[in-house]
């Protein structure tokens, strides 16, 4: 069997939502945005700007101002991908097509599922074969899309083939995810709705890393990243995704031109430190990884402390991450070590969680030391959180 028309085919829900796609994943929690803020010094998460809405019928070559691939010297990381075989995909129903031309763009998508709290490697696994059946179910020969991107940051292989084209950078195996781009466009899924919800920080992480190397692969430039609805009329890949494009693009660009470094260390972490005082929790779905820390205040030196290795000198923001629920503390103390001094930064936990907080940006010397601790020693009694930070150089 084949997919007669290429063109009409689309692998987000919108065409085909009654497949009930929701209904299989019923009663998962639903994470929406907060707003996020901090009683002193630190920012509130704004949203993104929203793109300029690209051309619908950009040019197949890459820009002469964005060279293809990575710049000289700079080696592009490798992500993990599961192929086929790994995830368990049953075999394609028909002939699946495949193009000698290398893809000149990526499509964004997300699969506007239920945003799941399980982030393991099971789940992404199943993910990929619940795609897989709903995409028979519509009557095409296998997964529509390229690549899956679980919610837990686990990279697929999506329609069989195309794991060996993207690793051989030669040609690509014709998708079923966008009306006229199947032949031209890397299809990526992303596990979840993002309409109103931010992607977990393991899979924005992965995607930038992905992107990056299908980018190097196939000599695609970054300003070749798109959402599905540039092409087709579909709310996918969702407000808050696509309002995101121009940061995945800005972060791709400087992974490929090997001026990116950022490091997230989590309470699990082996830079992470914390007293018998910090009791460990699961319980909120806007956690970053399996579970956080938790305290109670008192006037104290208890620290629950983050250490990381800076590469260099230099300007560097620094982020944290929290579940948000009402009930923790409002003025929760973040202290940023610099190298030549430290900042102190309170932040209300009630609210604004599952979301990198900015906690400003700052000049920290080179080397291997705290960079972050998290203090009990605060007014009140509703619990002080520590989860994750992540630094990135400027």
């Amino acid at each position: 069997m084949h997919e007669h028309d290429h063109s009409s085919t689309d692998s987000c829900p919108d065409s085909h939502a009654s497949l009930g796609r929701r209904d299989l994943l019923r009663g998962a929690v639903v994470l929406g945005i907060g707003a996020a803020g901090a009683t002193i010094a630190a920012p509130g998460v704004a949203a993104a700007a929203p793109a300029d809405p690209p051309s619908l019928a950009p040019d197949p070559e890459a820009p002469a101002d964005a060279p293809p691939g990575a710049a000289a010297g700079v080696e592009v990381a490798v992500p993990t991908i599961a192929s086929c075989a790994t995830w368990g995909a049953a075999a394609a129903r028909g002939t699946i097509d495949a193009v000698a031309a290398n893809p000149n763009k990526i499509l964004i998508h997300h699969t506007a599922s239920a945003n799941v709290t399980d982030y393991s490697q099971a789940a992404g696994y199943q993910i990929a074969r619940d795609i897989q059946q709903w995409h028979f179910a519509n009557g095409w020969v296998d997964t529509g899309q390229h690549l899956t991107l679980s919610r837990g940051g686990y990279v697929m292989e999506g329609r069989h083939g195309s794991l060996s084209r993207l690793q051989s950078g030669s040609g690509t195996v014709v998708g079923a995810h966008a009306p006229g781009q199947n032949s031209q466009a890397i299809g990526i899924e992303n596990q979840g709705t993002y309409t109103s919800a931010t992607p977990p920080a393991q899979l924005w992480s992965r995607l930038v890393e992905l992107c990056a190397y299908i980018c190097d692969q196939y000599g695609i430039a970054p300003t070749q990243i798109y959402g599905h609805r540039d092409y087709t009329a579909t709310a996918c890949p969702g407000d808050v995704l696509y309002s995101m494009l121009p940061q995945l693009r800005s972060e791709v660009a400087a992974a490929l031109s090997g001026t990116s470094w950022s490091v997230i260390v989590d309470n699990t972490s082996a830079g992470f430190s914390a007293g018998s005082s910090w009791l460990t929790s699961s319980f909120s779905g806007e956690r970053y990884g399996a579970d956080y820390r938790y305290a109670t205040p008192a006037e104290v030196s208890d620290l629950a402390t983050y250490s990381a290795t800076i590469p260099s000198s230099g300007s560097y923001r620094v982020e944290a991450w929290f579940p948000g629920i009402d009930g923790y503390n409002t003025s929760t103390p973040f202290i940023v070590y610099t190298g030549t001094g430290s900042s102190t930064i309170r932040v209300d936990q009630s609210t604004g969680g599952g979301a990198w907080l900015s906690l400003g940006t700052y000049a920290m010397t080179a080397g291997t030391r705290t960079v972050v601790a998290v203090s009990r020693w605060t007014q009140g009694t509703a619990y002080v959180v520590a989860d994750a930070i992540r630094l990135t150089r400027l």
